[in-house]
């Protein structure tokens, strides 16, 4: 993708899961990266995560909520991911200022800056499939009402709509993928924060049982963390992505309590446990999820390619052998 070759890019969360992962591919196609990350531990950045491109990549440690810093950052950028944000679903409850500020101030914040200093950058930014809330129908594709069950589901969606706002009204060209389930090496696996297929690995690792919450007939979608970069990466290069919202998804769909067995496989006397759903967590379930991605595919040639079980066996692997630079901070 020669889109990258010496361009600069700026990753707001670039510390982070998803954010380190592009930067790597980003160095890899040639682009001088800027990693912007606040490193707030309950957010999931990790310098780790940027271990053998350390040298290769800038890092600016501030908080996106600071609009001094963004519109000095923004300057000269040809490309800004837009990763940054406040991922706990149960977090925006018991704190929803604090997820408004992330995931919707700052994000206004952000693409002002954009507007007065650098209104010929190309961003994309991260939105989620939580905004749905619970499908009226399934697959869910970009056509079913939003109907978030969540102070982060508003608040992302929020911030999507921004971004589409400012390219609509002022053509600062943007886009917004609603990632589903996305995991892989250096996601957050000291809790369930950022997904709770971290915690999961913990626990399969650690020799303990992984929790399914409910009868664990769940249906959800799994994105390895490349094809998550695959699709930013394409967003980015293509103009045709531009004013549009574009879900991901994956060829395949399991119930939660099958994804369990198919994790303890992975390791020699794990097992799993049905648990009854913790209140909290009843509330703001969505049931049954899984993405129609038909509109990327068709107009970005994006596809999955991962399969779930050799994702799920590269991510062990990975927490087996770095597992102490995980479990008590950072992701």
């Amino acid at each position: 993708m020669t889109n990258y070759l010496n361009r600069e890019v700026l990753i707001t969360g670039g510390l982070g899961f998803i954010g380190s992962a592009l930067a790597r591919r980003l160095v890899e196609l040639g682009a001088k990266v800027t990693l912007v990350d606040s490193l707030i531990p309950q957010y999931g950045g990790n310098l780790f995560n940027i271990t053998g491109i350390t040298d290769r990549v800038t890092v600016n440690v501030c908080d996106v909520r600071d609009p001094y810093a963004m519109a000095y950052l923004v300057r000269g950028k040809d490309y800004l991911f837009n990763l940054a944000g406040q991922t706990s679903h149960l977090d925006s409850m018991s704190d929803p200022q604090t997820d408004l500020d992330i995931n919707a101030s700052a994000q206004l914040s952000i693409l002002e800056s954009c507007r007065k200093a650098n209104p010929a950058i190309k961003l994309v930014f991260a939105s989620t499939r939580q905004l749905y809330g619970k499908p009226d129908y399934l697959p869910v594709d970009e056509k079913h009402p939003v109907r978030p069950v969540d102070v982060n589901g508003i608040n992302k969606l929020a911030g999507e709509w921004y971004h589409l706002l400012y390219n609509n009204v002022y053509g600062i060209r943007a886009c917004a993928l609603r990632l589903t389930n996305t995991y892989g090496p250096r996601m957050r696996v000291r809790d369930a924060r950022q997904t709770f297929l971290g915690i999961w690995v913990r626990l399969l690792i650690e020799g303990k049982p992984i929790k399914v919450f409910g009868d664990g007939l769940q249906l959800r979608d799994f994105n390895f963390v490349d094809d998550c970069v695959d699709a930013l990466l394409s967003a980015g290069a293509h103009d045709a992505a531009n004013g549009k919202v574009f879900n991901l998804g994956s060829r395949e769909v399991i119930n939660l309590k099958d994804l369990a067995a198919m994790m303890t496989a992975l390791a020699d006397g794990s097992t799993f446990e049905l648990v009854p759903f913790p209140a909290d967590r009843k509330a703001i379930d969505i049931g049954d999820y899984y993405s129609d991605y038909t509109l990327i595919e068709r107009e970005l040639g994006w596809t999955p390619r991962v399969a779930l079980a050799e994702g799920l066996a590269r991510t062990v692997a990975y927490y087996r052998e770095h597992w102490q630079h995980y479990w008590e901070a950072g992701a």
